[in-house]
């Protein structure tokens, strides 16, 4: 018996799970033949007829990548709705829709001068309570010394005690209210929190934005790695894990036509719960994207490589023939004569 593997790929259904691309046929006696590589399906001759021409191909040995289809949802890897952390006037965008950002870019300023003002009159405070404090202090030391003379009484040195101990606490205070000042007047400068591109913009200046506004200014979405999201089915899972134990997994996406590869990456993830209801798991694929070539929230066909077949005896796929019995192939013989064997795909 002699195994012969060949890939064939449906393309009249898509399911939403990843299916297997790869036929596996059992041929007798034919490592040594040629196939007849048919047109349409045709069934079995019934009578011997005069010599026909055909096209015929040799069976060739190759790796062949076994893969599992289906489709998949580009999706952004990070996806930030720029919102205010402060109140005020919108005073300018710096932004261009569609801009490439990184992580740190200046995209818009709120008005900052109620939260200047606050911030040096915290200041301000804070020099208040230093000069309170060292008079405090200066004061604890008179006392102590007079104290020390018998001139004042130990209960005068520890009201001055706690007084010093009030200021330093007042200090403390107002130090952490120069803080609360200084990070409100950072948030009047909206800097961008990832690498990414921005969306189109949805707060003109000269609004009033607000900490509980629900529409963000711009939403920046990470393209560049991207994922793709698609579905396995529960019988397929034990093939892929085992294959991510073996090392990195390949994922391909291709157009839905199947007419261009987009890109190429690794399987990053097969999420940790099988949905009952369809009987498939959720999978995220990891793509670098440089040239922007998966966009999120487009379809693609997502094909993951499950194995690599090695020394696969494979024919063309239009040699395999179905009929009224199932699937067939001719099989010519070194003397031109054409022989109907039955197969067995897997």
């Amino acid at each position: 018996m002699t195994t012969i593997r060949t890939t064939a790929e449906s393309r009249k259904h898509r399911r939403p799970a990843l299916a297997a691309a790869t036929v596996v046929l059992v041929v007798a006696g034919v490592s040594a033949a040629s196939f007849w590589v048919a047109g349409p399906t045709a069934a079995a001759p019934t009578a011997v007829g005069p010599a026909v021409p055909v096209q015929v191909a040799l069976p060739s040995v190759q790796e062949v990548p076994v893969y599992l289809d289906g489709l998949g949802t580009v999706q952004a890897n990070y996806t930030v709705n720029i919102t205010p952390r402060v109140d005020g006037e919108l005073e300018s965008v710096q932004f261009t829709e569609g801009q490439e950002v990184k992580k740190g870019d200046l995209l818009a300023i709120i008005d900052p001068r109620p939260y200047q003002a606050a911030a040096d009159q915290a200041a301000a405070k804070i020099k208040e309570d230093q000069a309170d404090l060292a008079n405090a202090q200066y004061l604890l030391a008179k006392d102590e010394k007079l104290s020390q003379q018998q001139i004042v009484t130990q209960e005068a040195v520890e009201q001055q005690q706690s007084q010093v101990a009030s200021v330093t606490a007042q200090l403390a205070e107002d130090q952490a209210a120069k803080e609360a000042a200084d990070i409100s007047l950072s948030y009047t400068e909206i800097r961008s929190p990832i690498d990414g591109r921005t969306g189109i913009r949805r707060v003109d200046m000269g609004n009033q934005v607000h900490t509980t506004d629900t529409t963000p200014i711009v939403t920046i979405t990470q393209t560049q790695p991207i994922s793709v999201m698609s579905t396995l089915r529960e019988d397929d899972l034990s093939a892929v894990r085992d294959a991510m134990k073996s090392g990195p997994v390949e994922v391909i996406a291709l157009s839905m036509d199947r007419s261009r590869t987009l890109a190429t990456g690794m399987l990053s993830l097969i999420d940790n719960v099988i949905d009952q209801n369809s009987g498939t798991i959720r999978i995220k694929s990891t793509f670098e994207n440089g040239d922007d070539a998966l966009w999120p929230g487009q379809f693609v066909l997502l094909r993951v490589k499950q194995k690599t077949l090695h020394q696969a005896i494979t024919i063309p796929s239009s040699a395999l023939q179905r009929g009224a019995d199932g699937f067939f192939v001719y099989v010519v013989d070194g003397n031109g004569n054409a022989a109907f064997r039955k197969v067995t795909p897997g």
